[in-house]
């Protein structure tokens, strides 16, 4: 199969000598990361079968977070630990997009528009979650940050998970929202939005680089009910560490253009887009994040200064849950369902319970350990 990876080690020296020096240290981090995935420059181990005497390579994995083939047990790692942070209520999904006339500044600018945006945008969410008119007490929030479209076009957008009600503001009671099924209007979050934005980049010194024109025009806020539990969180998980392309819709590359596929927004077909290689790669690297920079974020009862007030009000809705449980017995408890969350699927299990994939009988056992940057060999 068609990796990033080959994309990479082919066109990759021709593209960094036509970018030299304008190409950031994070781009050239990611790419050199993505090519040494899963070989043996990263180290591994050599296992062998107990019956046919056949030798299996595992190289380690490079765990940058652009990669396409690290993103798994990732995933499943922060599915476990967010699972037990989240309150046991419905959920929104809401999302802020960043208008077209922002966007050069952003890719210029990239931590520090990248904060604002998610920090206007929780803080819009949160100044309507204050009118009882809405929900009337204070929300939990998990923001993430995405850059691209589905063709990988720049478009900076914000998914907030935003809890379907509220701790109240003497801390007594957990109000919920004021309407059933809506949290709260995307017009009104729109607003909000756009001057949140302005006013934290304008003091950031940005303004003589902002058409005044921007602040006049509707901003992009949408609005969705999404569920409660595993499912909100499994569904944001898609967010958190979907990467901007994935190996499995790369068709073809020719040494010179890059087909890959995608599904069109409005139609749900699927379709393919051929770029020449140095824009294929450019498009792919302008969604790489600056070293360092924090893409999840939590906000309200879900941030860090907030854990008694999370605590309590878990406790308010567990309690509200069992005056509505006629029968302690039907309660849920943990299943298999559970299990599975935590464990990832490209997990290695020991060495002991690997089947053999040459003969399908016999048993993998460890044979030596590579280091890294040793002898090349076929992956896997």
């Amino acid at each position: 199969m068609l990796e990033l990876a080959d994309i990479f080690r082919v066109a990759g020296p021709a593209y960094r000598a036509a970018h030299a020096g304008r190409l950031l240290p994070s781009h050239q981090h990611a790419m050199d990361d993505i090519v040494r995935c899963r070989t043996a420059a990263l180290g591994g181990s050599v296992y062998q079968c107990d019956a046919c005497g056949a030798l299996d390579y595992a190289y380690h994995s490079c765990r940058n977070r652009h990669c396409p083939k690290c993103q798994d047990d990732r995933a499943q790692a922060w599915l476990t630990g967010v699972r037990a942070r989240l309150l046991p209520c419905d959920h929104y999904l809401l999302t802020f997009t960043l208008p077209q006339e922002l966007r050069a500044l952003a890719r210029t600018h990239q931590a520090a528009v990248y904060s604002t945006l998610l920090q206007a945008a929780a803080a819009a969410v949160q100044t309507l979650a204050d009118d009882r008119a809405w929900v009337g007490g204070q929300v939990g929030m998990l923001a993430v940050l995405h850059t691209w479209t589905r063709t990988l076009d720049y478009h900076p957008h914000v998914h907030l998970l935003v809890t379907a009600g509220g701790l109240a503001r003497d801390g007594e009671a957990w109000v919920t929202p004021a309407h059933a099924r809506f949290l709260m209007p995307g017009y009104m979050l729109s607003d909000l939005f756009c001057a949140k934005m302005r006013d934290a980049l304008t003091q950031a010194g940005f303004a003589h680089q902002i058409a005044p024109t921007v602040w006049d025009r509707r901003w992009t806020v949408h609005v969705q009910q999404i569920g409660r539990g595993d499912h909100a969180v499994r569904y944001l998980a898609r967010y958190v560490f979907h990467v901007a392309l994935t190996n499995a819709r790369l068709q073809q590359f020719d040494q010179e253009r890059v087909t890959f596929s995608y599904t069109h927004a409005r139609s749900q077909e699927t379709r393919r887009l051929t770029l020449p290689v140095d824009a294929f790669i450019g498009r792919f690297l302008q969604h790489v994040l600056p070293r360092g920079f924090t893409k999840i974020r939590y906000f309200g009862l879900l941030s860090p200064s907030c854990r008694a007030k999370l605590d309590h009000a878990r406790h308010l809705l567990q309690l509200h849950a069992a005056a509505n449980t006629p029968d302690p017995r039907a309660a849920p408890t943990p299943t298999d369902e559970c299990i599975a969350i935590t464990a990832s699927p490209g997990t290695v299990p020991p060495a002991a319970v690997l089947r053999c994939p040459a003969c399908h009988h016999g048993h993998l056992h460890l044979l030596h350990v590579i280091e890294r940057g040793g002898r090349p060999r076929a992956p896997p």
